[in-house]
C-alpha cells in the first residue's frame, strides 16, 4: 500500500485554503495573503508599471478582486526573454443570489431568488447546509464625505437549504429519475414568514427613510439583516452585493490512509492553491537567483461560463500582462519594442492547469479504455483533436520530458470517447488570443 504520510501536511494546508475560499473574492484574497507573506508587492493596474519593476522583484495585481496576476522577474532577466505561465481559474459552479433577491412568500416560507452559475450538478445541492459569501457594497461617511466601500462576507452557518421533496409525495417515475427544474426546485429556504413578521421589516423601514431605497425594496429583508449583522453595519447602509451560496461542510482528508481529499470547488481552486504555493516556494529558493525569465501565475474569473468577460481568460488580461511587464522592463522604459515583444512571446510557455477526471470504478465505461487516468497515479495530460484543449505534439512531449527529468511518475493521458461530449478550459482561449 502506498504511503501518503509525507503528503499529508500539504494536503491539510490545501483543505484550509479550500474551506476558506467559497467564492472568487475569497480565493484571490487568500492567495494574496500567501504571496504578501513571501514578499510580493501589490501593483495598481491603473498606474504605469514603468519604474516599479526590477530584476528579482515579485509583484501581483488584481482585476475586479476575482482575477489575479502574480509574477516574479528573474534576477538575470534580459529584455526579450520569455514568460513561464501557469493559468487557472477562481470560479466554480454555484447558486448566485439574484439582483432582486426577494420572492413572494410560498407556503409560509421565505425563499431567496438565485441563478444557476455555470454547469453544476444541481441535484447535489439538495439537502446541503448552505452558507452565503461574496462582496457587499457599504455606504460609509468619513469626515463629512460619503463613500462606498467593498466588504467581503463569509457566513459559515447553515442559513439556507434547498430541500428535497419527501418520498411519499413522489411518484414511482419521479423516484427513478430525479429531474431538477432549476427555476422551480432550486430556490433555497431562508426561514419562515413568522420571522419576518417579528421585527425584521420594522428594522428596514423604521422611520429613518431606510425604506425609501428602491433597490432595497427588492431585497429579501432577512438577507439584508443577516448581512448587516455579519458586517456590523446598518441595513440602510448596504448599497449592493454579489453573493453566492456554498456548502458549509469543510474540506477534509478521507480514505483508509487519508489518500483522498474531499472538497467542493476542487475545479479549479486546487490549481489556485498549488500554483501559488509553487510560485511562492520557487521565488523564495536559491534556484530562483539564476532565473532569467518571468515566472507568472494568472488566475481568471468566469471560466465556468465561457471566459468572455472583462476579467476572464477571453479578455485582454493575459496579453496585456505580457505587454505591460515587457514594456516596464525594456531598456527604454515606457516604450514597447514590438520586435522584442514578439520574440518574448515565442519564447514563452503557458500551462493551462485544470482538473482531470479519473476513472470512476462504478462508471468505468464512460472513459476511453486506453486513456483512463487513475487517482493518485500522477499528473494528467488532456488532449483533444477538436481543439477543446491546447495540448499538441510539442507541448505534450515537453511536459513528459520535464516529468521524466524531475523523476516524477510517468504522466497519464486523457481523451474523451467519441460518443461523449468534451469539456474545455482556458488553454485554447489564451492560445488564440496570444499565439
Amino acid at each position: 500500500m502506498t504511503d501518503f504520510s509525507s503528503h499529508i501536511p500539504l494536503a491539510e494546508k490545501a483543505c484550509e485554503f479550500l474551506s476558506s475560499s467559497p467564492d472568487p473574492y475569497h480565493a484571490v484574497k487568500n492567495v494574496i495573503s500567501k504571496l504578501e507573506g513571501v514578499g510580493y508587492v501589490r501593483l495598481s493596474k491603473r498606474e504605469p508599471f514603468s519604474g516599479k519593476l526590477e530584476p528579482g522583484g515579485k509583484y501581483y495585481y488584481t482585476l475586479n478582486k476575482t482575477t489575479l496576476v502574480a509574477f516574479a522577474v528573474g534576477p538575470k532577466y534580459k529584455p526579450g526573454n520569455g514568460f513561464k505561465v501557469i493559468g487557472g481559474h477562481t470560479d466554480s459552479p454555484n447558486l448566485k443570489v439574484r439582483p432582486r433577491s426577494k420572492r413572494s412568500a410560498a407556503s409560509g416560507c421565505i425563499q431567496l431568488g438565485v441563478d444557476c452559475y455555470g454547469g453544476g450538478l444541481w441535484h447535489t445541492w439538495f439537502d446541503r447546509d448552505l452558507g452565503i459569501s461574496g462582496r457587499v457594497l457599504v455606504r460609509e461617511k468619513k469626515e463629512e464625505e460619503d463613500k462606498v466601500v467593498q466588504k467581503f462576507v463569509k457566513i459559515d452557518k447553515p442559513v439556507a437549504r434547498v430541500s428535497t421533496l419527501c418520498i411519499h409525495l413522489q411518484s414511482a417515475d419521479e423516484r427513478r429519475a430525479f429531474q431538477v427544474k432549476k427555476e422551480d426546485h432550486l430556490m433555497p429556504i431562508l426561514g419562515t414568514q413568522t420571522a419576518l413578521e417579528n421585527g425584521v421589516k420594522d428594522q428596514l423601514t423604521g422611520g429613518d427613510g431606510a425604506g425609501d431605497d428602491a433597490w432595497r425594496k427588492e431585497q429579501e429583508p432577512l438577507l439584508l439583516k443577516l448581512l448587516a449583522s455579519e458586517l456590523d453595519v446598518d441595513v440602510k447602509d448596504i448599497a449592493d452585493f454579489e453573493l453566492n451560496l456554498f456548502d458549509t461542510q469543510p474540506a477534509t482528508l478521507g480514505g483508509v490512509t487519508s489518500e483522498f481529499l474531499y472538497s467542493a470547488r476542487l475545479d479549479n481552486l486546487a490549481t489556485c492553491f498549488v500554483s501559488c504555493e509553487a510560485l511562492a516556494d520557487y521565488t523564495d529558493s536559491e534556484v530562483f537567483k539564476d532565473d532569467c525569465e518571468i515566472s507568472l501565475v494568472a488566475l481568471f474569473d468566469h471560466e465556468e461560463v465561457g471566459s468572455d468577460s472583462a476579467q476572464g481568460a477571453g479578455s485582454p488580461v493575459m496579453a496585456e500582462a505580457v505587454k505591460r511587464i515587457s514594456t516596464a522592463l525594456s531598456p527604454d522604459q515606457g516604450s514597447l519594442n514590438l520586435d522584442i515583444y514578439g520574440a518574448s512571446i515565442r519564447k514563452s510557455f503557458v500551462l493551462s492547469v485544470d482538473m482531470a477526471h479519473a476513472v470512476h470504478p462504478n462508471y468505468a465505461s464512460k472513459h476511453e479504455k486506453y486513456h483512463s487516468p487513475k487517482m493518485n497515479a500522477g499528473v494528467v495530460i488532456k488532449a483533444n483533436q477538436n481543439q477543446r484543449y491546447a495540448t499538441n505534439t510539442i507541448t505534450g512531449f515537453l511536459m513528459r520530458e520535464i516529468a521524466r527529468k524531475a523523476g516524477l511518475m510517468p504522466l497519464q493521458e486523457f481523451v474523451v470517447r467519441n460518443d461523449c461530449p468534451c469539456g474545455t478550459t482556458i488553454g485554447p482561449i489564451i492560445s488564440s488570443n496570444t499565439g
